[in-house]
């Protein structure tokens, strides 16, 4: 199941495992990635608390937790190289997975649909 939050974040949800990643849209506004800081392995995040930072040449971004659960796996390669994260956002770009705290919370994320109509919304 993919769900997406209001600050560009995409979810892939797998029993009670969630890949967490930036949305296109988000990649596009953040720019030319130099540097990635991921949560560390076993943190636990609540929701809404910073789990990444991003620094383009243009600003640095800082990606909130959308839901709450520990941190089970770090994707490395974009730690790494940094621009694989805007090569491929919602692919190989992803940036961590996460045993989240109650699967109810991802359900009540926005589906693919209601995202469209909300990036339609915004702009």
């Amino acid at each position: 199941m993919l769900k997406f939050t209001g600050a560009h974040e995409w979810l892939k949800l797998d029993g009670d495992v969630a890949v967490v990643g930036i949305t296109r849209h988000a990649a596009g506004q953040i720019g030319d990635l130099v540097f990635v800081e991921l949560p560390k392995i076993g943190a636990a995040l609540k929701t809404g608390e910073r789990a990444v930072v991003l620094e383009s040449i243009k600003a640095t971004a800082e990606i909130r937790a959308p839901v709450a659960g520990e941190v089970i796996e770090i994707n490395e390669d974009v730690v790494a190289h940094p621009p694989h994260i805007a090569a491929d956002p919602q692919g190989e770009g992803w940036l961590y997975r996460l045993r989240v705290d109650d699967v109810a919370a991802v359900n009540a994320l926005m589906d693919e649909a209601a995202y469209r109509h909300f990036l339609g919304a915004a702009a």
